[in-house]
Order: C-alpha cells, then structure tokens, then sequence
C-alpha cells in the first residue's frame, strides 16, 4: 500500500514518496502569539499531529518543525494597547499555545524555532536575493521583487495583474506596489535588528523560509498550514526559496477552518472560542475528538450540539474500553491496525473513514462481551486501542492521566454513585427488589444509567 496525500500544488492527490528513505520531513507554519489560542488555532497543530502520528506509525523517522512568530505586527500592536512590552505578550500567549496543544494530547515538536532567534539567517537570504536581483532596499525596507520570480502565484491560482498585496504601514519605496516586505525599518519605540541595510525587524513571510532553510536543508517534503495562509504567506515563502536556489517543499498540505456561522473563526471577529475556556467545560479527550474526526480538509461548523454528539460518539467507544476492562482485565494494544483502517488513513488521512473502522470493532466488542466470548473481546479491545492510540485518542494512554477538566466531578459522583450502588446490591442480596428498582429509577431520574454485569454494577451518563 502507498500513503497518499492532496497537494495544494498540484490539486491532487498522489503518492507520498519520500525524499530521502525512511525518513520525513515536515514544516508547519506555527503560532503568531499576539493572543491566546483558540480551537481554531489548535485544529491545525492537531491535524498535523495525527499525520505525524501515522508516519511514525508507518515506521518513518519524523523530522516536525513547528514555528512560532514571536515578532509581528500585531504582537506589537497588542503590546502597545496592553501598555506591556511585545515580547511579554509573545512570551505570554506562546506558552498559552503549548498548553493547548499539551492539553489536546500533540506530542511537541522535533524543534520549535522563534522568529526572534534567525535574524542570522534572514539576513544571508536577503542578501542572497538581492544579489540575484530579486529583491532590492528601499527607505530602509526590504522588498521582494515579485515579477523576477516567474512562477509567482502558482500556489493559489491567482494572476499577477489583478494581485493586490496586503500593506502595512511603513512600507515606502516599492518599485511596484505588488511587491512584498521581508524587512521592515525601524520605528521609534519597536523592536530592531541591525542590518546591512539599516536596523529593521522582520516580515512575517521571511522568517518561514529561512528557519525551513535552517532546520530541514534546501528541500523537504511538507510544508503545511491553514488555508488561510496560501496567500500572501505560503506564495511569498515560495517566491523567497526558490528564488534563493532551495527547491523547497515537495508537497503542500492544507488544513481547513473551524467556523461560526459560516464565517472563519478568528479573535478579529470576536467569534472564537478559546482552547483555556473549552477544556474546563469539555474533556480534552473530547475536544481532540471533535476536531480530529472529520477529515483535514473539510470545514467544522462549531456548535454545542455537534460536540455533544462528538462527546456521545466517543463515550461509546470508552464505555466499551471500560467494560472489557472490567471483565477481561488490562490488555494491551495490538501491534498492527486493522487493514481498513490502514487503507483509510493511507488515503489522504481519511480519519472519518478510520474511525468507521474502530466503532465496527467497538460494536463487535460489545457483542461479545454480551456473549461472554472473551477471546473475541480482548481481540477487539486491542485493535480499538491500537488504531486509537495512532490517533491519539486511547483513553487509557498515560498521557491523558489528570488531563480531565478542571472542574470535572466524575472522581466525586463515582464515589457517591458506587455508595448508592452498593446500597442497591444490598437490597436485591436480601431480595427486596422494590427497593432495589426504586434505588436504580431515581439513578435514572438524575440522568445516569446502571449495567448489572458479572463483576458487579456500573453507572454511565444517559447520553453516552
């Protein structure tokens, strides 16, 4: 079997092969830390993580940069209005990311470089490019030159003659207004950077291109991000390399948006929900299943209700866990997924079409657990937690130990339920069911359902 991907370059699906054997190399375009993340943000990390998940599985060596913009335009901004210096809002919300991709279960990333630490390397790419006439200084500021590099726009179907470029202010002297910035001049009271050209800080698109250039050589072979960042910000990175003479990357990998009303979440139109606010009303087991299930590239129209559903999905797939825990004992995952499943995530991540897969085994395992064949069950058990765990989703993985929400009261309503439980068993050993039924209705009237099984009694919430 191949592993295939959609290429955002050629707007196709074709096979990964990678570049150099055995090993893969990935680029993910990170956080701008001016705010803290919301679940928006971190569908893209997550997305990425299961990829990663699955080349490791697949027994690739796995090489994942993953940035972050420590220095912007808006991280001044939000240091200015703050009254706080821009690298504490950076230092901030940065570490407000790494907690919600910590709590959403990704593993970190090979490196995570800043755009503070290679102004180094920016330097010798500009100055590379303005040697081969593909960039130029002017009032301080360093522009790309786009009609030098002919495949310009290529990433995102667009034509040079109708292209308008975004601005921001400062940038004076372009030769042509499509041009873009990779060095900003200095402002009084900003950030700077001494430079041949004059002290300045960078533009967001150059410090992508020279850290990929730093930490995975002159090609790698997937560079990812939003679809928000096709363009400007994977066009001008593309432009930047190449003119520099790297070949950059060989696949591009897209993730799409999580909306609100059809409208891209995002703090500017205050329609964001925050991954701090989210995982002390939903496990965060719950929340990576929600952005996890539908695939990459299709849109998630955020709701309550779909992540009720989300949440009664996987409570399903624990509660079996649970059961064939209790009545077969600990067992382990098993060492290979099971072949549609496999065939599902090798086609382009199909990870909706993976998780088909593990609630088949899921509804096999009941089965059997109903038909106290154990053989069958332990069977199912380890390739649910087999194919979970490639996912990230195995509930008894130790990395979601202590990861519930913080107000979660399970610990506290399981000791007081098991009480009552035990209460009820009492009565039916002394065979007073009318107490007993009486006892199990009013666990049903507040909204949670008892299972008597063969090693005793156990309480689910009604909508799982």
């Amino acid at each position: 079997m191949s592993l295939r991907l959609y290429d955002t370059s050629t707007r196709q699906v074709r096979d990964f092969v990678p570049l150099v054997p055995g090993c893969v190399s990935m680029y993910l375009c990170g956080a701008t830390v001016q705010a803290p993340p919301h679940i928006g943000h971190i569908r893209s990390g997550l997305n990425f993580d299961v990829m990663r998940r699955w080349f490791g599985y697949r027994g690739y060596q796995v090489t994942f940069v993953r940035n972050v913009t420590d220095i912007d335009d808006k991280v001044i901004a939000k240091g200015q209005i703050q009254g706080v210096p821009w690298w504490q809002v950076a230092s901030v919300n940065e570490r407000a990311f790494s907690d919600g991709y910590h709590a959403l279960g990704c593993l970190p990333p090979s490196i995570e470089p800043r755009a503070t630490g290679h102004v180094p390397e920016m330097i010798e790419m500009m100055r590379g490019l303005i040697e081969r006439g593909h960039a130029y200084e002017s009032d301080g500021n360093v522009y790309f030159a786009v009609t030098t590099y002919p495949d310009y726009l290529a990433l995102s179907n667009q034509e040079l003659e109708n292209l308008r470029q975004p601005e921001s202010a400062g940038e004076t002297g372009k030769r042509d207004p499509r041009d873009f910035a990779m060095w900003k001049k200095a402002k009084e009271g900003e950030p700077s950077w001494e430079t041949p050209w004059g002290r300045g800080r960078p533009g967001w698109h150059l410090e992508c291109s020279a850290m990929a250039h730093k930490y995975l050589g002159t090609a790698f072979d997937i560079h990812g991000g939003g679809l928000d960042l096709i363009f400007p910000h994977h066009e001008n990175e593309i432009a930047q390399s190449k003119a520099f003479g790297d070949d950059f990357a060989n696949f591009w990998v897209h993730n799409a948006w999580v909306t609100m009303s059809g409208e891209k979440m995002s703090k500017s139109l205050g329609n964001s929900v925050l991954v701090s606010e989210m995982v002390q009303r939903w496990r965060p087991i719950v929340l990576r299943y929600y952005l996890a299930a539908p695939h990459y590239r299709s849109m998630i129209e955020y709701s309550e209700e779909a992540l009720r559903e989300a949440e009664t999905a996987f409570a399903r797939i624990e509660n079996f866990i649970e059961r064939a825990v209790e009545v077969c004992g600990p067992v382990d995952a098993a060492p290979e997924v099971p072949l549609a499943f496999a065939v599902a995530m090798d086609d382009d991540l199909g990870v909706p079409q993976a998780l088909a897969v593990v609630h088949t085994a899921v509804r096999q395992g009941n089965s059997a657990l109903t038909a106290d064949d154990k053989e069958n069950a332990v069977a199912r058990l380890a390739e649910v937690r087999a194919m979970l765990g490639v996912l990230g989703l195995d509930p008894l993985d130790e990395m979601w130990a202590g990861a519930e929400r913080g107000d979660d009261l399970r610990p506290v309503v399981d000791s007081l339920v098991s009480l009552v439980l035990e209460q009820r068993q009492a009565a039916r050993a002394r065979k007073d069911f009318a107490t007993a039924d009486a006892i199990r209705d009013r666990l049903t009237q507040a909204g949670l359902s008892v299972e008597d099984g063969p090693t005793g009694s156990r309480w689910t919430l009604n909508n799982q």
